[in-house]
């Protein structure tokens, strides 16, 4: 399967974006699917997932009340809608894909292309 994600771009302090992340190649239909994001010289870290099987949705403290991750089947995408951006949500994000839920980690079988987050203050 191949991810795309889209979506980034500057914006700031307290903004709003809708990051999306487009499947091709298989279905989304049985897969976990997460957002990671990586910032300048920091470790790539978990951001939010959701599981396909019941939609179980995850999230890092950091993000928790003003992310929401969901999906749409038809268009075999997931979404990240990111809200109240703070300076420090900047940075690279990715969608990473796995047939089989196994946690989000940085060993999920699927990586998309990141898209640039910048929040400035």
């Amino acid at each position: 399967v191949q991810l795309q994600a889209s979506g980034g771009g500057l914006v700031q302090a307290g903004g709003s974006l809708r990051l999306s992340c487009a499947a091709s190649g298989r279905t989304f239909n049985s897969y976990a699917v997460g957002w990671f994001r990586q910032a300048p010289g920091k470790e790539r870290e978990f951001v939010a997932g959701i599981r396909w099987s019941g939609g179980s949705t995850y999230y890092a403290d950091s993000v928790k009340g003003r992310f929401t991750i969901n999906r749409d089947n038809a268009k075999n995408t997931v979404y990240l809608q990111v809200n109240t951006l703070k300076p420090e949500d900047t940075a690279v994000y990715y969608c990473a894909a796995d047939s089989l839920y196994r946690g989000f980690t940085n060993n999920m079988d699927y990586w998309g292309k990141g898209t640039l987050v910048t929040v400035s203050s």
